[in-house]
């Protein structure tokens, strides 16, 4: 998405993902992630560990599972995370960050509406499940935002031939948002 930013004689697209990337806001998703990824951590190696084994054998599988879905999704989290400080911190450049993001996946698998008997499961691990996808559908939407680049816009905006202020902003709306 994008903003004009309109001075005297001159109109500037200013594109919030750039924005975002160098904010302090990215900064604490950065720390958010990170936290949940190292607390998770902990739980798994000490009360979850305890927790898994006072469980029944069909539970045991689906803690064993939902425990390695969890895990995959934070380090698929953690790497983009890891990948966008880089180029915020200028270790990369936009071309190799482009590259690294392309091996993140970022799927939503194991969500806890389609696991059956997910009250079962400890309910620690149930709250960092639940935090996990919080954080996945935040860092998709900003996945999204930020791959948008000033090319997408002006092209999408050629395509439109949005010539009022309102058309011109929805256009850019729709394509920040998939409409």
């Amino acid at each position: 998405m994008s903003t004009a930013l309109k001075g005297e004689s001159n109109c500037v697209t200013v594109l919030f993902g750039e924005r975002f990337q160098h904010s302090d806001s990215f900064d604490v998703v950065f720390r958010e992630g990170m936290e949940l990824v190292e607390r998770t951590a902990a739980y798994l190696d000490s009360v979850g560990r305890q927790e898994a084994k006072k469980l029944k054998p069909p539970t045991t599988m689906l803690y064993a599972t939902e425990s390695m879905r969890l895990t995959t999704r934070l380090l698929d989290l953690a790497s983009w995370l890891l990948i966008r400080r880089a180029l915020k911190e200028g270790e990369i450049d936009e071309e190799q960050a482009r590259r690294k993001r392309r091996r993140v996946k970022l799927q939503s698998l194991g969500r806890p509406s389609h696991i059956k008997a997910y009250d079962d499961l400890p309910q620690g691990l149930r709250d960092l499940i639940e935090e996990s996808f919080l954080l996945h559908d935040r860092i998709k939407r900003l996945d999204k935002t930020l791959t948008t680049t000033l090319q997408d816009v002006t092209a999408h905006e050629s395509a439109s031939g949005d010539s009022n202020p309102v058309g011109h902003q929805m256009s850019k709306l729709r394509l920040a948002f998939g409409g």
